[in-house]
């Protein structure tokens, strides 16, 4: 195969993944919208036509985008993906909390199915936002997606349990491998089994001290989130890896990506299309998916 933008390698994934699959954790950018300030991740532009070619390589059919640290509230670029990809395709906005109703309506009328705060390298937001962003989204039925510090997320226990949306964590909950059984790790599992959170098999090459999705130590850290709650567990390619333009680490392999996924759900024994059709399904609200069974793996 040629080469794609944005992810090293030409071959398709060994394992191939079952008809429906969705990629949970997208970004697409593009120079027509200006980055925040303050920014500190700016990509060239990736957009939903390369993230198309991707899709074909890798075998999956469904997308959630989300809008970048890049662009801070603004979601225009991220909207714009979901057009593109049609009704495939789901979002995670990121905002203020001071919307109109209609805006909010607008947005899930586009496909907008939950908010992210970033609190890593997002520009916009701080830990105060947790309850009152939590309360403005509910009655959409919407879930907050986090990315924090694992300190933070710890401090932060209190509050998660009690809000009144679904949670989801994103990047392995920025837990570093080897780190299992400390105070954040062990959150992010009570949350999990309690039926209160949902957790992203996404950049696994971010949390990994040698910068790769190759890393072994991922594999009990992944194993730990599989075997708690698999209902709960989501996947996510993280294309097309703004820290990697950024010089932070390798170019990701993304067809590696979906092979070590299949890694860590055979450690686990748990199927590919619980994490890859059935829970993306049960989240973002996609129709239910019904191939031709002589052909689910």
């Amino acid at each position: 195969m040629q080469a794609m933008p944005f992810s090293a390698g030409r071959q398709r994934p060994r394992a191939v993944p079952p008809a429906g699959a969705c990629d949970c954790h997208v970004h697409v950018y593009d120079g027509r919208y200006p980055a925040a300030p303050g920014a500190k991740l700016l990509p060239p532009d990736a957009s939903a036509r390369d993230y198309r070619a991707l899709q074909r390589r890798m075998g999956t059919t469904r997308a959630v985008l989300v809008t970048p640290s890049t662009y801070g509230t603004d979601n225009r670029c991220m909207l714009d993906g979901l057009a593109a990809l049609g009704p495939q395709a789901r979002g995670v906005a990121v905002v203020t909390g001071d919307e109109s109703d209609a805006e909010l309506q607008r947005l899930h009328g586009a496909g907008v199915r939950g908010v992210r705060l970033n609190l890593s390298l997002g520009v916009s937001g701080t830990a105060d936002m947790l309850e009152p962003l939590a309360r403005r989204i509910a009655p959409l039925g919407w879930h907050l997606q986090l990315l924090m510090a694992p300190d933070l997320l710890a401090a932060q226990a209190g509050v998660l349990r009690r809000l009144p949306v679904p949670l989801v964590f994103d990047h392995f909950g920025r837990i570093a491998p080897g780190a299992q059984g400390q105070a954040a790790h062990a959150l992010l599992l009570e949350l999990l089994q309690g039926g209160r959170a949902w957790i992203k098999l996404s950049g696994g090459y971010i949390v990994s001290a040698l910068r790769t999705v190759e890393d072994p130590a991922l594999d009990p850290l992944a194993a730990s989130y599989l075997r708690c709650a698999p209902e709960r567990v989501l996947w996510g390619s993280d294309w097309p890896h703004a820290t990697a333009s950024a010089g932070l680490q390798p170019m990701p392999d993304d067809a590696r990506q979906i092979d070590r996924l299949h890694d860590w759900l055979r450690l686990a024994a748990v199927s590919p299309r619980r994490v890859l059709v059935d829970n993306p399904q049960a989240l973002y609200g996609f129709p239910l998916f019904e191939p031709d069974r002589r052909h689910i793996p």
